[in-house]
């Protein structure tokens, strides 16, 4: 559309506009010369193609200073031929899914597809894959292009980016957070189980996607904090004239396990250290 070369042509922009799209609750900035208001559908121009989304937030003045790396634009408010047009998009993906799938099989790939989708004007379908290993897709390029007649995007994701895509209920029993309401993935380590005093039971500290559960990070630094000035656990300390080992530690009850040859103690910690004030922690 001429509309849409405009737009594109024009790179100073008036507005900042936050876009979400389905299934994702990441919000996604984007430029635009007119104002949109929060609910609007609107058409933008993403590194995948043009894209259906909403404008999840009020907008803001542009600021080149506070922004960073390219910021795309917002092309056009969405038509209802747009939407249309979306609902025909996922039915298609379906069937396209259906066909990458009987090739995959009959080429013999080791790769799993977890989902496929079209742009807004069907110009590119976008297949998502997990794999253990590399994976040679020229042939199968050759044989989607040659009956979905379009261009063929064959992206690998890993296991985190899949359970955030298919969803299900973590070990808490609720739904898991990458599909929630995490937008990116932190770095997340077994350090982070041993600070919170948890035990080392990968089975039991691994989510859906069999990698550390990204909640291992979301109390780590109170607990950090919570143990500033506190020994480390298996330090020997002296109590009550006896010699102790600390083999654990309540940084929210405030209790610590003594252990010796003689006997096992509970003690709090105002009783090992009367001269810290615990009360504000």
């Amino acid at each position: 559309m001429k509309e849409d070369k405009e737009r594109r042509s024009d790179p100073h922009y008036k507005f900042l506009i936050y876009i979400q799209f389905d299934h994702s609750a990441k919000q996604y900035s984007f430029g635009a010369r007119t104002d949109y208001h929060k609910g609007q559908k609107v058409v933008v121009e993403t590194v995948r193609g043009k894209e259906l989304g909403t404008v999840c937030a009020p907008s803001v003045p542009f600021d080149p200073k506070k922004t960073k790396g390219d910021i795309k634009p917002v092309l056009r408010l969405a038509t209802k031929y747009d939407e249309i047009q979306k609902v025909e998009n996922e039915e298609a993906a379906e069937k396209a899914i259906k066909i990458c799938r009987k090739c995959i099989e009959s080429l013999g790939l080791d790769m799993h597809l977890i989902n496929g989708e079209y742009t807004l004007d069907r110009a590119k379908v976008i297949f998502t894959y997990v794999a253990d290993q590399r994976v040679d897709f020229r042939q199968l390029l050759k044989d989607l292009a040659s009956q979905l007649h379009c261009r063929i995007e064959l992206r690998q994701v890993g296991p985190r980016n899949k359970a955030k895509m298919i969803g299900g209920l973590g070990n808490c029993g609720m739904e898991t957070c990458c599909s929630r309401f995490l937008n990116d993935f932190q770095t997340v380590s077994i350090n982070m189980a041993k600070n919170q005093l948890l035990a080392l039971n990968i089975s039991k500290l691994s989510g859906q996607c069999g990698k550390l559960m990204c909640c291992l990070r979301f109390e780590n630094d109170e607990y950090t904090a919570m143990r500033q000035g506190l020994p480390k656990i298996n330090s020997k300390i002296q109590f009550e004239g006896n010699t102790y080992k600390i083999t654990s530690m309540n940084v929210i009850q405030k209790t610590a396990k003594l252990e010796n040859r003689e006997e096992v103690r509970f003690v709090t910690f105002k009783e090992l250290w009367p001269d810290k004030d615990f009360n504000n922690d």
